[in-house]
């Protein structure tokens, strides 16, 4: 499993040019799911990102965490985190889950990240959408399980 996470001052979701999701500050988080995924590598990714500490104190410095911030999150699926480009020019998908299992994965990472009493938003699962992001920093961190 991968997550593309970026912290956000703002962030909003359109699908066929109606806005479906925004947040304020916080994180989107792009998550990627493959074929050998399971319930154990969303523990681990949701652990990782609201502990991670990449929002800054006073100082400047990268010490707290969503949690700790009360962040909002925006989750979107992006199976395109998995297309392999080292052959050829056209990426390689097939190390991506299958539409059903990754739909059951993504859905239980979001439930997941509820729990934690966070303010959660959501992209509609394999719809083409257009993302608008307002980069804070920029700060954006890649992580996989």
């Amino acid at each position: 499993m991968k997550a593309l996470i970026q912290r956000v001052k703002e962030a909003k979701v359109y699908v066929e040019e109606k806005m479906v999701a925004e947040i304020g500050g916080g994180l989107v988080i792009f998550l990627g799911i493959s074929k050998d995924d399971t319930s154990k590598d969303i523990d681990y990714l949701v652990s990782k990102v609201i502990n991670l500490r990449i929002f800054e104190d006073e100082k400047g410095k990268f010490n707290y965490s969503l949690l700790e911030e009360k962040g909002e999150v925006l989750i979107v699926s992006q199976f395109t985190l998995y297309g392999d480009c080292r052959n050829g020019r056209r990426p390689d998908f097939t190390k991506a889950a299958s539409k059903d299992k990754a739909k059951k994965l993504y859905l239980e990472f979001i439930q997941r990240i509820k729990k934690e009493n966070l303010r959660v938003a959501e992209g509609i699962f394999q719809a083409r959408m257009l993302v608008d992001i307002h980069n804070d920093g920029p700060v954006t961190i890649s992580l996989e399980s």
